[in-house]
């Protein structure tokens, strides 16, 4: 398993469970020194950074990118994959093919997270999963030739009411055509949604393609009551060989949590 580190360019999301904010190449130049493999990046939009200005960074730290979030489409442009409005849903889709352009010749797959939107509203759960399917395997599809997968990213009840459990997600995953399409474990979410995260991870298995590396209270991995032992041992179980990235928020400051999570890293997969 390789390590991850979070970087918010969205301002939107001010607040949110980043890590590093802002500067870019600073972020890039901390997530070296310490040891991570890869920085996972949140972004604005795919011209938030030229793809050979994001290459020279990548190659100047000696750095991966691990994966690109797509959640200011909901943030910053409040886009979802379920909206009544079949507008916006396309801009969603759009917006997301734009996000898997801007990662996917770095190697990096897009993640889906609060993008999905929720049911309700005049929207049936059917018609929302619906709605989530035909995006998913637009975009599964789209991804494709880049050699990457979709990440799809269960989320906790609080943040959906679509997909909440990685067994759920499966399910979800397996009734597509695409099979280019995998699941975000996110510890966080997990924490509050399986019986046990562990179990969790074998409910995913094969299907999980990326994971958020986090403790219970979205502190830093050690700074809350998550216990690893039975979560690494599950990843290791299903063959898990991917990234663990921090998407914590940056307490108690950026660099500090940064340290945090890397020795918290190293503790458990050496």
């Amino acid at each position: 398993m390789k390590s991850a580190i979070t970087i918010s360019l969205v301002n939107e999301a001010r607040g949110g469970p980043f890590v590093f904010w802002d500067d870019l190449p600073a972020a890039c130049r901390q997530a070296s020194e310490l040891g991570f493999d890869a920085i996972e990046l949140f972004a604005p939009g795919p011209d938030a950074i030229s793809k050979d200005a994001l290459a020279g960074l990548l190659k100047q730290y000696q750095v991966g990118l691990a994966a690109v979030g797509t959640g200011a489409g909901w943030v910053k442009h409040k886009l979802t994959l379920t909206s009544p409005d079949a507008a916006i849903r396309q801009r969603a889709i759009d917006f997301v093919k734009s996000m898997i352009d801007f990662g996917g010749p770095h190697g990096a797959p897009a993640i889906i997270g609060s993008m999905q939107g929720r049911w309700g509203e005049g929207v049936s759960r059917d018609q929302a999963i619906d709605w989530l399917k035909a995006a998913l395997e637009v975009l599964g599809a789209h991804a494709l030739p880049y050699g990457v997968p979709l990440i799809y990213e269960p989320l906790n009840r609080y943040e959906t009411n679509l997909i909440t459990t990685e067994s759920a997600g499966v399910q979800l995953l397996q009734s597509l055509r695409t099979d280019n399409v995998r699941l975000l474990a996110d510890l966080f979410h997990m924490n509050i949604e399986e019986v046990s995260i562990a179990s969790g991870i074998q409910d995913g298995g094969r299907w999980i393609g990326h994971v958020h590396f986090v403790d219970s209270n979205r502190r830093p991995a050690g700074c809350g009551h998550m216990n690893y032992g039975p979560i690494i041992a599950a990843l290791k179980g299903i063959g898990y060989g991917g990234y663990l990235s921090a998407e914590a928020l940056p307490w108690p400051d950026s660099l500090a949590a940064a340290k945090q999570t890397i020795a918290k890293y190293k503790e458990l997969t050496d």
